[in-house]
């Protein structure tokens, strides 16, 4: 038993098959009051779905509160952080997976990056095939198909996870494109934070106008594309300033290569220096 959870059962996939969709490791478990993970990044794709109590979700600058039915998504190269209710912590089971189609598949299903989130999933339904996902790591056969086990029962459980977000899959074509435009400008600004973008280029890169980018990402984040670029960037600045890095270090790989300036904008963050904020 983890000193941060109360319990936890975890199984990795011995040999995940490099192919459209790789299921990597599940778990379950039940954190004690308060406790975070992030923000961080993660390489892979990440689905928790909460069965009681309460958490908080965070990603890309947007918060969502989870309860007892949710699903949220958290996807790779994209900041995040998540937190147990210090009163009504959750109990969730997870699984991780990769792969070049996995972000279609999800979109297939109605989960996007800004549609993290699926409520009102049928719990008893997922917790046997996070069972038996977990269950098939465990077996002693050859791992060809132990994977080929585990990718079932994934899908039997994406499945599930479509059935609850139908409603969003049928929405109309015009909301689902405006989407994946702000999806895209999003994505490239998660990798590319580190360097010295602008709305002009962004929109270039991406083949939009830069009026109608900004307009639809605005009513879409409430944020502007600078802003929410200018969160990304702060964000990182926050966790990187807890490692051995150097302020100017950190500037740098948040996109800032004069450190006084990029001082001057985590003060306005934070309401303090980035050396004062080591110290907290």
């Amino acid at each position: 038993m983890a000193l941060d959870h109360i319990s936890i059962e975890a199984a990795l996939n011995p040999a995940p098959a490099i192919g459209e969709l790789s299921v990597l490791f599940s778990g379950k478990g039940e954190p004690v009051g308060g406790h975070k993970i992030g923000p961080a990044v993660h390489e892979y794709y990440l689905i928790h779905t909460v069965y009681d109590g309460i958490g908080e979700f965070e990603i890309s600058g947007q918060t969502y509160i989870c309860h007892r039915g949710d699903t949220f998504v958290i996807y790779p190269d994209t900041l995040f952080s998540y937190q147990s209710d210090r009163r009504k912590p959750w109990t969730y089971s997870w699984v991780g997976f990769t792969g070049p189609y996995a972000e279609a598949l999800l979109s297939g299903l109605g989960v996007t990056r800004l549609q993290p989130v699926i409520a009102k999933c049928d719990l008893i339904r997922l917790d046997f095939y996070y069972t038996k996902l977990r269950a098939s790591f465990s077996k002693q056969e050859h791992v060809q198909l132990i994977d080929a086990e585990a990718s079932g029962w994934f899908r039997l459980l994406l499945y599930e996870l479509g059935r609850a977000n139908a409603d969003y899959i049928v929405q109309s074509p015009k909301q689902t494109a405006s989407a994946r435009s702000v999806e895209q400008a999003i994505r490239y600004m998660t990798l590319q934070y580190d360097k010295p973008i602008s709305i002009e280029q962004i929109a270039s890169d991406l083949g939009y106008h830069r009026v109608h980018l900004s307009k639809i990402f605005k009513q879409m984040t409430g944020l502007s594309p600078m802003q929410y670029l200018f969160q990304i960037r702060m964000k990182k600045a926050e966790e990187l300033l807890r490692s051995e890095l150097t302020v100017a270090q950190v500037a740098a790989s948040v996109g800032y290569p004069d450190a006084l300036y990029f001082s001057k904008q985590f003060r306005k963050w934070k309401g303090m220096t980035p050396s004062a904020y080591r110290t907290t």
